[in-house]
């Protein structure tokens, strides 16, 4: 179970982009057998220069957001929240 403000943040940012989070799962194979909102218990967000970068993840996926606006998804692994960048982990649209 996640804070209280941490589930809040994470259910806001996923209700704003449900349709695009779920197309950018299905585009990657990620997707699995449901999008369950309760299954993302992460959340890392920073700001670099105008822009706001959050990654929400679950145990199994990993979804960066440009503001808030998924941009891409991955595999989740641990590596990712501790490093320096880890925006680098994901592709980023020009």
């Amino acid at each position: 179970m996640t804070a209280p403000t941490v589930e809040a943040a994470i259910n806001d940012l996923m209700d704003r982009a449900w349709n695009l989070v779920y197309e950018l799962l299905s585009e990657r194979g990620l997707l699995g057998d449901v999008l369950d909102v309760d299954e993302y218990t992460g959340i890392h967000s920073w700001v670099e220069g105008p822009d706001r970068y959050t990654i929400l993840h679950s145990r199994s996926v990993a979804v960066l957001f440009l503001d808030t606006r998924p941009v891409d998804a991955i595999v989740f692994h641990h590596d990712l929240l501790g490093a320096d960048d880890p925006k680098s982990f994901f592709t980023i649209p020009e």
